[in-house]
């Protein structure tokens, strides 16, 4: 299964560079790294075996690097896999008091 997640900062219509993001199976990190200039981020390309899997945006720092006060610290988003073979998208819509989420393709 590999992972990837593009975070879009709602607020200012563009990408969110500059964002750590860990990946969780359980409480086994898999992966870390962050967003790229164009939002994206690809955290593996390894097999994982099915079950929840949570990805942990560190949307505080970032925030207030940027010097915006925000309600978010930090986002959790947790989802199923039911498919370890297939590849799994999971961007992120981010504004400082509200955040959205899809299964992207």
């Amino acid at each position: 299964m590999s992972v990837s997640t593009h975070v879009l900062d709602a607020a200012a219509g563009r990408p969110a560079a500059g964002i750590a993001v860990r990946l969780y199976a359980g409480d086994d990190l898999l992966a870390e790294g962050t967003t790229d200039d164009d939002g994206r981020c690809r955290l593996t390309e390894a097999a994982t075996a099915a079950g929840p899997h949570r990805l942990v945006f560190a949307t505080g720092p970032w925030f207030t690097g940027r010097g915006v006060a925000a309600f978010w610290p930090e986002v959790t988003l947790t989802f199923a896999v039911t498919e370890p073979a297939a590849h799994h998208h999971v961007p992120l819509l981010l504004s400082p008091f509200a955040y959205s989420t899809y299964r992207g393709s």
